[in-house]
C-alpha cells in the first residue's frame, strides 16, 4: 500500500514575488504621510516613484533622502485625476524598474466650510482629486500590478467622526471606503490586495493648517494614546499592508487612529 501523498501547503505567490526588487508607486509621495511611506517603503527594499502634482523640490529632496540612504527612487510629476498622467506615471515606473508590485494613493485635497455655506466649485475641485483621482489611481493599479502586489488607499477616521464643516471631505473618503472592498473582489485570481488606511488625526501640514494650539490639543487629547497620529505610525501601518506579511488583510478599510474611535 502506497503512501498518502502530503497535503500541499497553500501556495504563496506573494512570498515568491518578494524573492525580487519590489516597485513602489506613491501619489502624494512629496510630504506628510506620504513622504514618510516612501522613505519607509525605500527603507524596506522598494524601489519608489514619488507622484507628486506640482512641488518638484519637495518630490526631489525625498528622492535624494532615499538615494543618499542607499534606495533608489525617482520623482515623477502626475494629476491624479488626469488619467494620461497616471498611464504615464505607472508607465514610467514599469520602464526605469522593470514593473510595480505596491501602489499607494496618499494624494488628497481638503476643503472645510459648514454643508450650508458649501462653494460647489471648491466641492468639484475636492472631488476631482479625492474621488476620480482614486478611481484613476485604482483603476491603473487593476490593469498593471503584478502577483503578489498590493493597492493602498487612503480614507480618514473623519467618515466615523463626523465633525462639523467636513462633509464634503468626509464624503468623498466615503467614496475611497466603498471602493475598497469591490476592488478587492474585482482582483480576485490575481493574488493582488487592496485595502483603505483611514488615519485618524496626524501631524500633517494639511491637518494643522488653519487649527490653533487649543485646537490640535484637544484633537491630540481624544485617542487613549494621548497624542496627535504621526506620518512615520501611518507609513508603518501601510508598509505592513503593502508587504508579504499583510497579504491576507484583504478589502479592509484599517482605522489608524491610536483609539480614537
Amino acid at each position: 500500500m502506497s503512501a498518502e501523498a502530503p497535503t500541499p501547503s497553500p501556495p504563496t505567490p506573494s512570498t515568491a514575488a518578494a524573492s525580487t526588487p519590489r516597485v513602489a508607486v506613491v501619489t502624494g509621495g512629496s510630504r506628510g504621510i506620504g513622504r514618510a511611506t516612501t522613505v519607509r517603503l525605500a527603507a524596506e527594499g522598494h524601489a519608489v516613484v514619488v507622484g507628486y502634482a506640482g512641488n518638484r523640490d519637495l518630490a526631489e529632496a525625498a528622492v535624494a533622502d532615499i538615494t543618499a540612504a542607499g534606495g533608489r527612487a525617482l520623482a515623477v510629476r502626475a494629476d491624479v485625476a488626469d488619467e494620461e498622467q497616471v498611464a504615464a506615471l505607472f508607465g514610467t515606473a514599469a520602464e526605469e524598474f522593470g514593473g510595480v508590485d505596491v501602489v499607494v494613493h496618499a494624494a488628497g485635497r481638503m476643503y472645510l466650510a459648514p454643508i450650508a455655506e458649501l462653494d460647489l466649485a471648491e466641492l468639484d475641485a475636492l472631488h476631482r482629486t479625492n474621488v476620480r483621482g482614486t478611481f484613476a489611481v485604482a483603476r491603473e493599479a487593476a490593469r498593471t500590478l503584478r502577483r503578489g502586489g498590493a493597492f493602498v488607499g487612503f480614507s480618514s477616521s473623519v467618515v466615523g467622526l463626523a465633525f462639523p464643516s467636513y462633509g464634503a471631505y468626509s464624503a468623498s473618503k466615503g467614496a475611497v471606503e466603498a471602493l475598497t472592498l469591490v476592488l478587492a473582489r474585482e482582483l480576485r485570481g490575481r493574488d493582488v490586495t487592496a485595502n483603505t488606511v483611514a488615519p485618524g488625526p496626524t501631524a500633517t501640514d494639511l491637518f494643522l493648517d488653519g487649527k490653533d494650539e487649543a485646537a490640535v490639543a484637544a484633537l491630540a487629547a481624544q485617542p487613549p494614546l494621548e497624542r496627535l497620529g504621526t506620518p512615520e505610525d501611518i507609513a508603518r501601518v501601510v508598509a505592513f499592508l503593502a508587504s508579504p506579511a499583510g497579504h491576507w488583510v484583504n478589502g479592509q478599510v484599517v482605522r489608524a487612529n491610536g483609539g480614537i474611535i
